[in-house]
C-alpha cells in the first residue's frame, strides 16, 4: 500500500520539535561549561581546574562562586581519598579507620607513612570544607554570618593543602624509600595540591553578590 503523502511531513515535524525541546537543555550545559571555564582562568591550574570539574558527578551544574566552589572542595576531597587509597595499597598500608581518619601505616617507611597521615588529615579537612560551603546556614553573601563560615572554609582548605605539601616535602629526602614508588607518591600528591590549589582560589572568590 503506497505510504500517505502526508507521512514526511509529520517526521519532519516531530524531528523538528525534538531538536526545540533538547535546545534549552543543550544551551543551558554550554553555558554552565563557559562559567566554568571563565572561572578556571583565574586559578594557578586552569587546565586542571577545568578538567576536575568536568568529573565533579553533582547536578545540576554550579552556576554561582558558591556553588562552584564547593563542587571544587568536594572533587579535591574526593582526590585526596583517592591518593590516600592509593599510597596505602602501593606501601601495604593497612584499611582507614573511617572517612578522613588517619591510616594504619603497617610497615611503611617514615615518609609514607607520614603522607599517609597527611593526606588523611587533608581529606578531612577538604570534606568539613565542602559541607561548610554547601550549608544551609551561612546566611546573606556579606552578612557577618556569612564572612565567618566562608573563613572557616578557607582555614579548612588553607590546612589541607599545607597537609599536601607537608608529603611532598618529607618525600623529598627519599629517607627508606626507592626511587621508583617515591616518583609514583609524588605524582599523585602534586595533582592533588594543584586541584586543592585551585579549589582554593574558588573558594577566594566567593563573596558579597554571590
Amino acid at each position: 500500500m503506497p505510504r500517505p503523502a502526508c507521512a514526511p511531513l509529520l517526521l519532519l515535524a516531530a524531528a523538528v520539535l525534538a531538536v526545540a525541546a533538547a535546545s534549552p537543555a543543550n544551551s543551558n550545559a554550554a553555558s554552565a561549561s563557559d562559567f566554568i571555564r571563565k572561572s578556571c582562568r583565574e586559578t594557578q591550574y586552569p587546565s586542571v581546574c577545568v578538567q576536575s570539574l568536568a568529573s565533579y558527578g553533582g547536578s545540576p551544574q554550579p552556576r554561582s562562586p558558591r556553588e562552584l566552589a564547593r563542587a571544587a572542595l568536594s572533587v579535591s576531597a574526593d582526590r585526596a581519598h583517592a591518593a590516600s587509597a592509593y599510597v596505602g595499597r602501593l606501601c601495604g598500608g593497612g584499611a582507614s579507620r573511617g572517612a578522613g581518619s588517619r591510616k594504619k601505616s603497617g610497615g611503611a617507611a617514615g615518609p609514607v607513612r607520614d603522607c599517609l597521615e597527611n593526606l588523611a588529615d587533608s581529606v578531612g579537612h577538604l570534606r568539613d570544607a565542602a559541607q561548610e560551603m554547601g550549608g544551609a546556614g551561612m546566611g546573606r553573601a556579606g552578612s557577618p554570618s556569612f564572612k565567618w563560615h566562608l573563613s572557616n572554609v578557607q582555614t579548612w582548605c588553607s590546612a589541607a593543602l599545607t597537609d599536601e605539601n607537608t608529603c611532598l616535602d618529607g618525600l623529598s629526602g627519599g629517607r627508606g624509600v626507592d626511587a621508583g614508588t617515591r616518583a609514583a607518591i609524588r605524582g599523585k600528591v602534586v595533582e592533588v595540591a594543584q586541584v586543592t590549589s585551585n579549589a582554593l582560589a574558588l573558594v577566594n572568590k566567593v563573596g558579597p553578590g554571590y
